[in-house]
């Protein structure tokens, strides 16, 4: 079952109060406990505010009707959303990094081990919210959604790799005595800092291509084409394109029919051939159907 629209801004707005909070409580724990690992999970959960009030402001726009300066709707205010989302991803990340090769490079205390208990805490939040709003994500087949999805679960990622330093920073200088071993959580930083950059570029991809209205796969072409071919008075199809804005699909085909048919029985089976694609693929918002004459193979 299709979420409704609104679905996508409560799924931001759920976001944007957990991230603030998570945000609070990593930088207190960070400061007091020593924890780098921990001061940069916090800094990646101030660029996931951002990132859900980034969502909501696209949700809020694309959801906006057509009007006469935008006939298509304002769809695409989402898959620009979802690529600011992502970039936001790759500049904490350098930020992430350029922090934690600074930390490498000066001796400081080793992190406190009660930080754990609050990176283990941080950790089930962010799985269990990166679950609910990629859920949302795919049954509105939302990619701002979706990339709102990937920087709460990169959320959870920093937070497993801040987990790993600092328990290898505790045990090792409680065994060993050795100050070095203060840089595990540093280390665990940096190595969190790549996987959110990856994310984020793995993200991008799927905004850039709605902008750049790159050719959808055989998924959705396949029943579009099968759902206009089986109208009857439909002879051929040919120069099938869609194309995604926001949640919606829009197609133009070309059909081809009997040379000798009627403009007003034409008509009738482009309308024909638009009900049935729209009852196929319930994502197609619009439908061009250019009718053409049948010359036979």
């Amino acid at each position: 079952m299709t979420a409704p629209p609104h679905a996508g801004i409560r799924a931001a707005q759920i976001g944007l109060l957990v991230n603030a909070t998570l945000a609070v409580v990593k930088l207190a724990a960070g400061v007091l406990g020593h924890a780098y690992a921990l001061v940069a999970d916090a800094l990646e959960s101030t660029a996931d505010i951002v990132a859900s009030l980034v969502v909501w402001g696209g949700l809020a726009v694309a959801a906006r009707p057509a009007d006469e300066d935008h006939p298509y709707g304002h769809g695409r205010a989402e898959s620009l959303a979802a690529a600011v989302v992502s970039l936001l991803l790759v500049v904490a990340a350098l930020g992430i990094a350029a922090e934690a090769v600074r930390e490498i490079r000066t001796p400081h205390q080793v992190p406190a081990p009660w930080t754990l208990a609050v990176l283990a805490t941080v950790m089930l939040v962010k799985w269990a919210l990166a679950r609910r709003v990629e859920a949302t994500g795919s049954r509105l087949d939302s990619v701002a959604v979706r990339a709102d999805a990937g920087h709460h679960l990169s959320d959870a990622v920093t937070s497993a790799a801040a987990f790993v330093g600092i328990g290898i920073a505790v045990v090792a200088h409680r065994t060993t005595a050795d100050p070095r071993w203060a840089a595990a959580d540093d280390w665990a930083a940096l190595l969190a800092a790549a996987v959110i950059a990856y994310n984020g570029l793995n993200l991008l991809r799927p905004a850039l291509n709605d902008l750049m209205d790159r050719r959808l796969g055989d998924d959705v072409l396949a029943p579009v084409e099968r759902a206009a071919r089986g109208v009857e008075g439909v002879l051929d199809v040919e120069k099938l394109h869609v194309r995604r804005s926001g949640t919606h699909l829009y197609v133009d085909i070309h059909v081809h029919a009997d040379a000798a048919t009627p403009l007003d029985d034409a008509h009738v089976i482009s309308g024909k051939v638009k009900s049935a694609i729209r009852r196929a693929v319930p994502q197609v918002h619009g439908v061009l159907v250019h009718m053409e004459p049948f010359r036979g193979a």
